[in-house]
């Protein structure tokens, strides 16, 4: 396979023009902030499957689409005369100083956890100068789990946390009895709010316990695809189907997935 030659960021910068030019693409012409929002979170998710594989190959190729969605947005914003790919790559440069004293500045940090102290303690001094919530850089579109273990988190590191996991379990055993008294009343609107209330818990155990609920999540995810997939190969190799079994049935494949998999 032929080695394609090293392009620099500016060249790509420079395509990304063309491409949005007059005689660029008809496509990539019509593209607006709006429009570009799920290709965003798209290839972001794509980013994390890469990394989740361990393809290397596919991570390069992944970021580049990813650096796509980056160029693309700040060429629309210099369209517009809002900003531009310089003063991107200039904010993110200057907050990457100011943010590390320990290194650029004479504030001293003998570990990682002493650096997250003082990363949050200068955030927290912008946002107080800008008048914003420690919550405020929690992104409303976030995966709902993913953005409750961030907003615990971020409360977590001004004090506003649980002193002990043990509490918080006691938390969910009380969210769990609340859910159950909204189930016996038949109350709908009280039934979803016990519900997210318990989920909003069990995140923050999750984040007391040092795991990212996210990723234990998908981890479950991925197992029960897995399990569910090798019950209906085990189904079809008879000629049948899962919707053909009783439940003692499927349950019993079920069984048999796990031990598979333990194996």
């Amino acid at each position: 396979m032929p080695v394609m030659p090293k392009r620099s960021f500016d060249e790509f910068v420079a395509l990304m023009t063309t491409l949005r030019g007059p005689k660029g693409c008809p496509w990539d012409r019509k593209q607006t902030f709006e429009s570009l929002k799920p290709f965003i979170v798209e290839e972001a998710y794509e980013v994390v499957d890469a990394i989740d594989r361990g393809e290397r190959h596919a991570l390069a190729e992944e970021l580049g689409d990813f650096l796509l969605q980056v160029v693309f947005v700040a060429e629309l914003a210099r369209e517009e005369g809002s900003f531009d790919i310089d003063d991107v790559i200039t904010t993110i440069h200057e907050k990457l100083v100011r943010r590390h004293p320990h290194v650029f500045g004479d504030v001293e940090a003998k570990d990682a956890e002493q650096v997250l102290v003082n990363w949050e303690k200068l955030k927290n001094e912008e946002r107080k100068a800008e008048n914003k919530s420690v919550l405020a850089g929690v992104p409303q579109s976030l995966p709902a789990l993913l953005k409750a273990s961030r907003l615990t988190e971020k409360a977590a590191r001004v004090g506003f946390d649980w002193r002990r996991a043990e509490d918080v379990f006691a938390k969910i055993d009380e969210e769990i009895g609340e859910l159950r008294e909204a189930i016996d009343a038949k109350d709908p609107r009280k039934i979803h709010d016990e519900v997210g209330d318990l989920l909003f818990s069990i995140a923050n155990i999750a984040r007391k316990l040092g795991v990212s609920a996210e990723e234990a999540l998908q981890s479950s995810n991925r197992k029960f695809t897995s399990r569910f997939e090798s019950m209906e190969r085990a189904v079809r190799t008879e000629g049948r189907n899962l919707d053909q079994l009783t439940l003692e049935q499927m349950d019993s494949l079920w069984d048999e997935a796990k031990a598979a998999e333990r194996a």
